[in-house]
């Protein structure tokens, strides 16, 4: 089908999602660059979509994890466009102010990576640079093994590569010890009924708790209760990891031939260390960064160096 977008003053609420009144979840959060939001139709769905910097710049997409939505990169917009990048930040599926497709089947890992696939070509670009973290580097994984030639530079921030984890999952206690939570999300309503109580106060410990002191501020955890209580969100959010269970993505290959640059927080409590040396492995051109004294969420906790990190990745010539 033909793909179009449409822009939406910055400011404005979309009429099928609800948010909590007095916070935005818009570009209208970003204070610090020039930022609109635009809904675009892709893959069957309209996705919200954070965009900034040069239209004629190289492209950067930035894909965000569980639980956050396009807000988890917002520390990283400036560098890229002052860099001369055009940056898109989706909500993906499921998030935020994009749509909520029902039913786990519209979460498999193929369907969300065919998203991005389309959001790139509804630019009128062949290919761009793709920076995933969490769910978001899982998607990133994914489109570079199905559909490589999208795909410029890949960037991953703690996911791992899809067969690893597997592989981890069957053989390593510690990893499956890690992932319990993996199992408790694949309950019919209670999960979403336990994560409502107290304002959302388990994912705000699933933030805060598990990131280094002052990492999220007040305000930053205002914008994410924002986004979990836009209607069907808390849904959509885990139908991501029920999705995974029920669906086990099948790539065509293994092997990852995108240059990858593969940064991992060494304190990630959900995800062991060797998950990224050995995800590291399945590339063929690649270089792993790991953080000490840095957990999970590296794009708050080291802001600097991920955006340094990344400018050096994307500028290498190839």
């Amino acid at each position: 089908m033909d793909r179009q977008y449409i822009t939406l003053p910055v400011g404005t609420r979309s009429m099928v999602m609800t948010s909590v009144e007095h916070v935005g979840t818009d570009a209208a959060s970003c204070s610090t660059v020039d930022a609109e939001s635009t809904v675009r139709h892709v893959n069957g769905v309209e996705l919200h979509v954070v965009e900034a910097g040069d239209d004629d710049g190289p492209l950067v997409v930035l894909l965000h994890g569980f639980p956050e939505y396009w807000y988890g990169w917002h520390r990283h917009l400036e560098a890229l466009v002052d860099a001369g990048y055009r940056v898109l930040v989706p909500d993906q599926r499921g998030y935020n102010r994009s749509e909520k497709p029902t039913g786990v089947r519209a979460y498999r890992i193929q369907e969300c990576s065919r998203d991005i696939a389309a959001l790139i070509s509804s630019t009128g670009r062949d290919q761009a640079h793709v920076v995933g973290h969490d769910w978001g580097g899982m998607v990133a994984w994914d489109l570079a093994l199905r559909e490589p030639s999208v795909i410029d530079r890949l960037g991953i921030v703690n996911a791992p590569h899809p067969t690893v984890f597997r592989q981890h999952l069957r053989s390593s206690p510690e990893q499956l010890r890690r992932s319990w939570y993996v199992f408790w999300f694949q309950l019919p309503w209670l999960p979403e009924r336990t994560l409502r109580v107290g304002d959302y106060r388990l994912l705000e410990s699933a933030l805060r708790g598990t990131a280094a002191p002052g990492a999220f501020s007040e305000q930053d955890l205002e914008q994410y209760r924002a986004a979990w209580h836009a209607d069907g969100a808390l849904t959509g959010m885990l139908n991501w990891y029920r999705a995974a269970a029920r669906y086990p993505p099948t790539p065509p290959r293994k092997r990852v031939e995108t240059p990858t640059l593969l940064v991992w927080g060494e304190d990630d409590t959900a995800l062991t260390p060797a998950l990224a040396i050995d995800s590291d492995l399945r590339c063929s051109t690649s270089r792993l960064e790991l953080l000490p004294e840095t957990s999970h969420w590296v794009q708050h906790e080291r802001p600097e160096r991920l955006s340094d990190l990344l400018l050096e990745w994307l500028s290498a010539p190839s």
